[in-house]
């Protein structure tokens, strides 16, 4: 997993979340922030949008990262199974968060940030799937 951690966090890399609500209304969106804190464990920080209100109701989601190459078909990248087990809207966690984003996107980037969501990770599959383990598409 230590090799999972370094490709998930690691830049450059292109990330969109997928999303659905409970009556299945499908959500898309490109994603810098999320973060693996451990070999299990995934923090995202959203706006109050439609990512987070399926979340709320459907705590499933699919971070697919990847990894731009000259040639397309030289790109890599992985679909990251996730499920929220918490989120807060306040509080110390959100507020230290947006200091440290403060400092690296500035006062405004981090007032677009409202919501901070912790996932653990439930599967991992390569981006394009040939019956290989995830370890062979990175």
């Amino acid at each position: 997993m230590a090799r999972l951690m370094e490709y998930f966090n690691k830049p450059p890399r292109i990330g969109v979340i997928s999303t659905a609500s409970k009556d299945g209304r499908v959500d898309s969106a490109v994603y810098g922030s999320p973060q693996m804190l451990d070999d299990r464990t995934v923090v995202v920080a959203f706006g109050k949008g439609r990512t987070f209100a399926n979340l709320q109701e459907n705590p499933n989601a699919v971070f697919m990262i990847m990894v731009p190459a000259e040639e397309v078909r030289d790109w890599k990248g992985i679909r990251v199974y996730l499920r929220m087990k918490e989120y807060a809207t306040s509080g110390p966690k959100l507020e230290a968060y947006k200091s440290q984003i403060a400092k690296i996107v500035g006062e405004e980037g981090a007032d677009m940030v409202q919501v901070l969501a912790t996932f653990d990770v439930v599967e991992v599959r390569p981006l394009i799937d040939f019956g290989q383990g995830w370890e062979n598409s990175i």
